[in-house]
């Protein structure tokens, strides 16, 4: 696809950034679809591998996600919806390359739903097409997914335990530090899991498959405001379109209709992981803060930029 930004000015690429993020935010408050939003935008930078050097290779935020290489992995069941949904915007800004409009997306979700403004970097360059998807099995250590994290063992790494497993992606692979681990793991505060996408908990689609916060009679934005989105699956968080320091603090510990799984306990209960766990749980302001700064990095990983723009 290369550089969609060849032949405009600077100012009008950053006009056309801001246009479109107003459509982002004022759709993802309207449809309740920032999780989906986030999680595509990981998904996409997280096949990085940070031992490789040439693009695309490396994997990366380079778009290659909307590709069916890389979106036919099992990890990435159900993003389908999320790159529909951004179908159109992506036809009414055509010189957006699909990698800036996937992080842009993302990066309103957070802010949609209350989380912190993240000042993002644009300009990123797309794979040419699917032919530059990364392989599954293309990362070394990693059995599949290009080394997308696994939330219940047997971890594709090979790791023994839940913390091993997320070095080893978040660290080893991506470069990322057990602070930065901690902050980005927050954001499970939002979304859900469904038996019919990633299969780590038994609740569906609809309000029959719903658990007990995921129904369409529940209150979950930060707002207070009716509207869920799609009914179903399960949370980590009661509230989980309201991004805040919740997955912190109440946890299913506190609450057995949550998810918890064995890569969330690490957090804290790994002696490296745990002071961060516990700063967060204590000060929403660090915890948005830090999380601005890591999911930003995230954001970054792999891409090439022609003609940065900042916002």
């Amino acid at each position: 696809m290369g550089n969609c930004f060849c032949g405009l000015g600077g100012g009008k690429k950053k006009k056309e950034l801001l246009q479109c993020k107003k459509d982002l935010l004022a759709f993802a408050d309207k449809e309740n679809c920032g999780p989906i939003f986030v999680r595509l935008a990981w998904h996409d930078s997280g096949t990085y591998d940070q031992r490789i050097s040439d693009f695309p290779q490396r994997g990366g935020a380079n778009g290659a996600i909307m590709h069916e290489p890389e979106m036919g992995m099992g990890a990435n069941n159900g993003l389908r919806k999320a790159i529909t949904y951004l179908k159109p915007l992506k036809e009414k800004y055509p010189t957006i390359s699909w990698a800036d409009l996937i992080q842009l997306a993302s990066a309103c979700g957070i802010e949609a739903m209350g989380g912190p403004k993240i000042n993002m970097r644009y300009g990123r360059v797309d794979v040419a097409g699917p032919q530059d998807c990364v392989g599954p099995k293309s990362r070394a250590g990693f059995a599949g997914n290009a080394g997308l994290p696994d939330a219940k063992p047997p971890y594709g790494c090979g790791a023994s335990t839940a913390a091993q497993h997320l070095r080893n992606v978040f660290t080893k692979k991506m470069g990322f530090t057990d602070q930065e681990i901690v902050a980005l793991s927050g954001a499970h505060t939002i979304g859900r899991a469904f038996k019919d996408r990633s299969g780590t908990c038994p609740f569906g689609y609809s309000d029959n498959g719903a658990s007990k916060y995921t129904k369409s009679s529940c209150v979950a934005r930060k707002d207070g405001k009716a509207g869920v989105g799609m009914p179903g699956g399960a949370a980590w968080t009661k509230n989980w379109l309201a991004f805040d320091n919740a997955y912190f603090k109440d946890y299913k510990a506190n609450d057995g209709d949550l998810l918890w799984f064995e890569t969330d306990k690490a957090l804290h209960t790994d002696p490296g992981f745990q002071p961060f766990f516990q700063k967060y749980a204590e000060d929403e302001k660090a915890f948005f803060a830090d999380y601005a700064l890591a999911h930003k990095k995230l954001s970054e990983l792999g891409s090439k930029f022609e003609g940065e723009i900042t916002l």
